[in-house]
């Protein structure tokens, strides 16, 4: 596994909330290389990281202590993946199109294709809340735009009881999407205008209150995750952490351009970073917020 050292500025308040640990220099460990496109990373409480190859179609495990494996491989191109409670696998297919849900067992189950008769864009990116509450971005990047049956790119949720409505619907691209730790909060990365909404949610799972919670994001912001004291970390042209006041306290500086970030390993203290060909392992000293 190969490391290097990285600068990593962070201001004085996110290294009090890690316990006054000293961000100045850090280790960063690429755990897999040679890759074509990695994206959706997702921590499995069984103790391992999968991620999607979304090129090559694949579905890929990292096991801390064991190495690199092949994990599945989908046809339908997978992208964001997330998992519940209940250890079962959500997955963005952009390819065909839909939303997916695997169970331990392998069984396979589509929760969306289609929105008012229209089929979807290019599913991109979700997350569950503890309660089963599904949200997904559905924008569509490239030549995914010359197929689009929807007028509109959408913030979408999925009830525990099957039913899809619209949280939002964008002129510009969603992409990222995460919760507060305590999921209250929808986060959702605006790829085109560079910022991050937020949405309130209720005890039902509706969102209200649309707003810019973070703005000026240098890069395109596509990959969002949350620690456990409500900070925001974003994979743009590098991965900044944010303040809930939108107060920039860092930057993780990397040499290939991010694309998703996951918090896991056993103490949920590592953040995981998809960039491109690799996939980068930083042991933060920081919890993560969790999405299970």
């Amino acid at each position: 596994m190969e490391s290097f050292t990285s600068r990593l500025i962070l201001g004085a308040l996110l290294a009090s909330i890690a316990g006054a640990q000293n961000f100045a220099d850090l280790k960063i460990d690429k755990i897999a290389t040679g890759l074509q496109f990695t994206e959706g990373p997702s921590w499995s409480k069984d103790g391992f990281l999968l991620f999607s190859d979304c090129i090559s179609n694949k579905l890929h495990k990292f096991t801390p202590g064991t190495g690199l494996a092949d994990y599945g491989e989908i046809p339908g191109g997978p992208n964001g993946n997330t998992y519940d409670v209940q250890g079962r696998l959500y997955t963005c297919e952009f390819r065909s199109r839909r939303v997916t849900r695997t169970s331990k067992k392998g069984a396979v189950e589509v929760l969306a294709s289609k929105f008012e008769g229209k089929r979807l864009n290019a599913p991109n990116d979700i997350v569950v809340r503890r309660d089963g509450h599904v949200y997904f971005t559905d924008p569509a990047f490239g030549d995914q735009q010359d197929h689009r049956e929807l007028d509109f790119f959408g913030v979408f949720h999925i009830t525990p009881k099957g039913e899809i409505e619209a949280v939002a619907k964008w002129k510009t691209r969603p992409n990222g999407i995460t919760l507060s730790p305590n999921g209250k909060v929808l986060y959702v990365a605006d790829s085109d205008a560079r910022l991050i909404r937020a949405y309130d949610l209720d005890k039902a799972g509706a969102a209200s209150n649309e707003r810019v919670a973070i703005k000026d994001i240098p890069g395109v912001p596509d990959g969002i995750r949350t620690d456990d004291n409500g900070n925001i970390y974003v994979a743009a042209k590098f991965v900044y952490a944010y303040s809930e006041s939108a107060k920039l306290l860092g930057t993780i500086e990397l040499r290939e351009t991010p694309s998703n970030i996951t918090f896991g390993d056993a103490d949920f203290e590592g953040l995981y970073i998809t960039a491109r060909t690799v996939v980068y392992r930083v042991r933060l000293g920081v919890k993560g917020a969790l999405q299970y």
